[in-house]
């Protein structure tokens, strides 16, 4: 080695020493700072364990999960009990609540103040002033200084009382607070709540006021309940999963969507959990992948949810709503998840354990005042008796006497009071007399043994009361719920409508964004082949879409549709496939192997698996398809057959007529048609449908036409069919019968549309003042039309029939009240007239009721060919008994 080296390493050396001892005494420095000693090493994995444990159950427990007993998390308890605290009646400044909270929340303002925002928009607690933003829209509210707060009165009717209050020391052992509010109604279940903890979470749904008052009444009275969610934000929501509110559960809600016209769709309410601006955002992302088409959407949204979605001419309404459910924020799905602290620990309980327990502990409450109250009664009670005896048997004049001390005094009185025990329901105490003694001489002279006997009774009336309350505890409870109800209820109605939702099919209702190509020859389908010279327009389609190909060779295959994509050589049909579509029909024929026999046969793919390999053919090698149709509507052509010639075959032309055989399923082998070989094929004549019209029922739930047989037979419809829709409020349409169609909620009857068809209506006109009827007929129309009168919104239907001799009855009201009722001959009374016409007035008497009752003359009764929604409904709007033909 040499000297250099040498040299060089004594020097790194040198700077390492120097390194290190630097480092020591930075550290010994850093020791005599902390009183932490470095050279001493700690092992993390059961500190992490026991810390991690102990912060998670701080979360679950303080932080996000709310409390069995009263429905709150603690943060929103210490707010209503620092309200509590503040309330005179008056409203207080959101900072002013926010800074009383702190006294008992240690997690600071904004936790606080958001709580209370969250509180105040569920309007229920807390009665706001202000900017409190809008749930709708999702602004938030405004600045703490600016806005203002108070307990409702329903928040101090049923979450406070100091008697009933069991209490603890706060974080910092200053003050009191509660370990629980003495709620008396399930808040809980009426606010709803989310909550993020630890390890798991918890998300409680809100429900109905008034239904959840029912529920607790049928839960003392030991009945059966159920209750489900109603979001404030309204909408539809199918409720058939909810399971409980229990884990694996599932709630749909949908936007309530309305028709404003043909070309405008109007969001009047909106999904649980999502704003306007979510729902705008979601509907401009689908229409940016082209998966609805849309002109431009506008956010009229303020005190009411209204969005209006703006489509273009070519697009249907119907579908479009459709396609707003499949692919934007429109429809989602909530996954309950009912946790709650009870016992110190969380728990997983339904719904209906949390409303019994709730019921239970408002009952257990109720009977906890009442007898408090019987406690103070009887101490009531005892006091005035005493004193009455005090002073009407002149008991007070041993004060008057000489006595060696006050002791003796008291001694005295007791005595003589003692002689009057039996008046008394409870030994004299010495508290009792010292307080007797204290009250002032001049009280004495003013003493009223009447008033104090009227006081007497009246303690005695309401002990006796509160023991009968106490004796029917449950009645008691009960009657408590239903003042609640009366007291708070009104305008607290269900806001979201249940229902059960139709599957929607993405497929059938996403825009054709795209353009399918064939290139037979090379055996190539796809979006992307429009530069290909061989490639053939098939027809629009939706990059959701799936294909199906059929092969020469007899094999076909349904798979996603793509840019390109190879299925084999010797295409012959491709098409846009349509799960569970039972009408189109595929007509073959083909030769079993290479020199078998010539089959034929008719079949419809409803249901594959996607890429899987099928066959139409038995699959011997050499097959070959020598004909293929795919008809749409099952139509069944005949062919004319030519054979080849050979020795003693007379007959070289035959006749194949699809028509004479089955529609049977895809794995179906087919019939033989010839052993023969064939020469050619050649079309003799194009087919017509076998399948006859599509069956239609209309179900009433849904407000949707189906094809499976759920609701009312509207019978079979043909092309160029129309459906007349007529709704509880005079308005009348026509359709055609599209499984996508949307009906009004309050449609009343829907039937096949005959132009021939007269109807009766009895409407009330708000003009006039009057009632009339008109008979009429009505004509196609894509447009609601009124039939009744448009001009003042006070102006309604009241019944409608479509008797051939309607008979209408009047019964009178006011004066006339004692007036045999009228029967009216519809059919002689007035004419039948354009649906515009006004009418003929009934009568110019006051009227108490008008009804179609039984008609003049019965018609057979007629084959049941679909005569509409509302048939044989129970009466008609006015009211009455049912009779034939009635619609609604």
């Amino acid at each position: 080695m040499s000297a250099g080296n040498i040299n060089e390493q004594e020097e790194q050396g040198e700077q390492e020493d120097a390194v290190e001892s630097a480092g020591g005494k930075e550290r010994e420095r850093f020791a005599k700072l902390t009183g932490i000693d470095e050279s001493k090493k700690f092992r993390l994995t059961g500190m992490y364990k026991d810390w991690f444990l102990d912060y998670a159950s701080y979360v679950i427990l303080e932080r996000a999960v709310p409390h069995l007993n009263d429905g709150l998390k603690p943060v929103q308890r210490r707010i209503l009990h620092a309200m509590k605290q503040i309330d005179d009646g008056r409203f207080n400044k959101v900072a002013n609540i926010i800074g009383q909270t702190m006294q008992y929340h240690p997690h600071g303002d904004a936790s606080i103040g958001d709580a209370l925002v969250q509180l105040g928009q569920k309007d229920l607690l807390v009665e706001t002033q202000g900017n409190w933003g809008n749930i709708f829209t999702g602004d938030s509210a405004a600045a703490p200084r600016y806005i203002e707060a108070r307990l409702s009165r329903f928040a101090l009717d049923v979450a406070f009382n100091a008697k009933t209050t069991e209490w603890m020391a706060s974080y910092d052992g200053r003050n009191q607070e509660p370990v629980t509010l003495p709620v008396k109604f399930p808040l809980l279940l009426a606010q709803g709540v989310e909550g993020i903890a630890v390890g798991l979470a918890s998300k409680i749904l809100p429900h109905n006021f008034n239904e959840l008052i029912d529920a607790a009444v049928a839960c003392l009275n030991r009945k059966n309940f159920e209750i489900f969610p109603d979001f404030p934000t309204g909408g539809m929501a199918d409720v058939s999963r909810y399971n409980g509110g229990l884990r694996g559960g599932t709630v749909k809600v949908r936007a309530r969507i309305v028709k404003r016209d043909s070309k405008t769709l109007a969001i009047v309410d909106i999904p649980f959990g999502k704003t306007s601006a979510t729902l705008i955002e979601s509907i401009l992302k689908a229409n940016e992948k082209g998966k609805i088409k849309v002109r431009k959407v506008d956010d009229n949204t303020a005190a009411d949810v209204e969005i209006l979605v703006h489509l273009h001419s070519d697009v249907s309404a119907d579908k479009t709503i459709d396609a707003l459910y499949a692919f934007t924020d429109c429809e989602v799905s909530i996954s309950p998840n009912a946790c709650v602290i009870t016992d110190d620990r969380p728990a997983f309980i339904s719904v209906g354990e949390i409303l019994r327990h709730n019921v239970e502990r408002a009952k257990q409450l109720l009977q906890q005042e009442l007898q408090i109250r019987m406690d103070e009664l009887e101490k009531d009670w005892h006091y005035s008796s005493l004193e009455k005896i005090f002073f009407e048997q002149r008991i007070y004049k041993e004060l008057e006497k000489d006595s060696a001390t006050w002791e003796a005094q008291l001694t005295a009185i007791e005595a003589a009071l003692n002689k009057f025990r039996k008046l008394l329901k409870r030994d004299i105490l010495p508290d009792d007399v010292a307080r007797l003694c204290e009250k002032p001489v001049r009280k004495i002279s003013k003493f009223d043994i009447k008033a104090a006997d009227e006081h007497i009774k009246a303690v005695e009336a309401e002990m006796a009361k509160v023991k009968n309350h106490l004796a029917n505890l449950v009645s008691y409870t009960v009657a408590y719920f239903r003042q609640m109800q009366k007291k708070y209820g009104k305008g607290r109605s269900r806001k979201t409508q249940l229902g059960s939702f139709e599957v929607i099919e993405a497929t059938q209702v996403a825009v054709a964004n795209a353009k399918l190509y064939v290139n037979k020859r090379e055996g190539f389908v796809g979006m992307d082949l429009k530069r290909d010279e061989l490639a053939e327009f098939v027809s629009e389609c939706s990059d959701i879409d799936d294909v199906i190909v059929f092969l020469k060779n007899g094999k076909y295959v349904v798979s996603k549709v793509t840019d390109k994509s190879f299925f084999g050589k010797d295409i012959l049909h491709v098409d846009v496939f349509k799960k569970n579509d039972t009408r189109t029909v595929y007509n073959v024929a083909y030769r079993d192997g290479r020199a078998g026999p010539i089959m034929y046969k008719r079949f419809s793919v409803t249901g594959v698996i996607r890429d899987k390999e099928y066959n139409m053919t038995k699959g011997e090698e050499g097959t070959e398809v020598l004909w293929f149709s795919a008809n749409r509507n099952g139509e069944a052509e005949k062919l004319r057959i030519y054979l080849k010639p050979r020795p003693r075959l007379r007959n070289l032309i035959l006749d194949l007529d699809f028509g004479q055989i089955d529609v049977k399923g895809r794995q179906a082998q087919g019939n033989i048609f010839t052993r023969f070989a064939i020469h050619k094929i050649q079309l003799k004549e194009k087919g017509v449908s076998t399948m006859g019209g599509q069956k239609t029922w209309f179900d009433p739930a849904s407000k949707r036409l189906n094809t499976e047989g759920r609701g009312i037979w509207l019978g079979d419809f043909f092309e160029g069919d129309r459906l007349l829709a007529i709704t509880k409020s005079g308005m009348f349409y026509t359709t055609n019968f599209d499984l996508v169609n949307h009906y009004d909620d309050d449609l009343g009857y829907i039937k096949k549309f005959d132009p021939h068809q007269i109807f009766s209506a009895v409407y009330f006109d708000a003009d006039q003042k009057m009632y009339y009827i008109k008979r009429f007929t009505l004509e196609t129309s894509i447009n609601p039309q009124s039939f009744i009168d448009e001009d003042n919104k006070d102006s309604h239907l009241i019944a409608l029939s479509i008797d051939e001799f309607p008979q209408v009855e009047v019964t009178f009201g006011g004066k006339r009240a004692e007036r045999v009722p009228e029967y009216i001959d519809v059919e002689k009374f007035i004419g039948v007239k354009s649906f515009r016409a006004k009418g003929k007035r009934l009568t110019t008497f006051e009227v108490k009721k008008v009804q179609f009752v039984a008609p003049l003359a019965r018609q057979p009764e007629p084959e049941d060919t679909g005569d509409g929604f509302g048939e044989d409904i129970d009466s008609s709007i006015g009211g009455g008994k049912a009779v034939q033909r009635n619609l609604f």
